[in-house]
């Protein structure tokens, strides 16, 4: 099989008539431009060139290689301006990966804006608990929610966000009927848990009462919903709890937080430009969010 990188040596020195000229136009030494060509001449059983005291001609082989040398360049040019303009384009696939919560209250919307922009690039948004690995190519994009940032791979390429911060909320009705002191809403209130994740260390039950019996389900949203219906309290971003007409957050507890959003790539990745479209649309929206994601858009009373 012949080597690109031998025809590519051989077509230098026949365009400059020397070995040395050749050498200068690839930025490599002479002696490797002859180490190739005695390569290519090795694997076609011929000689290219005559040296001659004016320089390097084409044998009758060269010349008939020289033909084909030049297809071949034109075939390689146009592969690499077909791969780069389809990477530069605004168009193909474009995989990204978040939380269910974050998808579905915060960032679909924008998702939705960015995609009316750009009609021609196919979005596929992984929405599960299971983050998909950009290392493998599972995603092109992630954002996600980091704590600490060295806890990231080394090979991630990350835009960071602002920070996010977390709740306890209660339904808006619920709270104001304990309020006024009706005699069946002093009772203590249920802790609404997912089940994979409980109460953390961090909640308080600020100026309500709580029972020792939680009521447990498998994912937010039907944590949401529970705590819609006035079954309890729970915890939740601000950006949910918050933005939600029906629910207010619970008096004397604080808020915690949570960690940084990021929006992540990976290596050539991070080049394309559907990629760099939607990491500068993402992180644009995520800058104008910041007060709700700190939650000064509410306040406890």
């Amino acid at each position: 099989m012949i080597d690109w990188d031998d025809v590519r040596y051989f077509l230098a020195a026949a365009r400059e008539g020397s070995v040395r000229a050749a050498a200068k136009r690839l930025a490599v030494n002479h002696a490797t431009v002859l180490r190739r060509i005695a390569h290519l001449e090795q694997r076609l059983g011929a000689q290219m060139f005559e040296k001659l005291p004016s320089g390097y001609r084409l044998t009758t082989a060269g010349e008939e290689v020289l033909e084909f040398a030049l297809q071949m360049e034109s075939s390689s040019h146009q592969l690499e301006a077909r791969v780069f303009g389809r990477d530069q384009s605004v168009r193909g696939l474009l995989r990204v990966t978040l939380t269910p919560i974050v998808a579905t209250h915060l960032l679909l919307p924008d998702f939705a804006d960015f995609a009316r922009q750009h009609p021609d690039i196919e979005m596929e948004v992984q929405s599960s608990g299971d983050l998909a690995n950009l290392t493998n190519r599972e995603a092109d994009v992630a954002i996600r929610v980091v704590y600490d940032r060295k806890t990231l791979p080394l090979n991630l390429h990350g835009l960071k966000g602002p920070e996010l911060f977390g709740g306890v909320y209660v339904a808006r009705d619920r709270l104001a009927a304990w309020r006024t002191g009706a005699s069946d809403t002093k009772d203590p209130l249920r802790w609404i848990v997912i089940s994979t994740h409980g109460i953390p260390d961090w909640a308080s039950e600020g100026d309500v009462r709580t029972t020792a019996v939680p009521f447990r389900v498998t994912d937010a949203g039907a944590e949401i919903a529970a705590v819609r219906q006035g079954l309890g309290i729970t915890t939740l971003p601000c950006f949910v709890g918050d933005a939600d007409p029906l629910l207010e957050r619970v008096p004397g507890t604080d808020l915690h937080l949570y960690g940084t959003l990021w929006v992540l790539t990976q290596g050539d990745t991070r080049k394309t430009k559907r990629v760099r479209l939607f990491t500068e649309h993402v992180s644009g929206r995520l800058a104008a969010y910041a007060p709700l994601l700190a939650g000064l858009s509410g306040s406890s009373d």
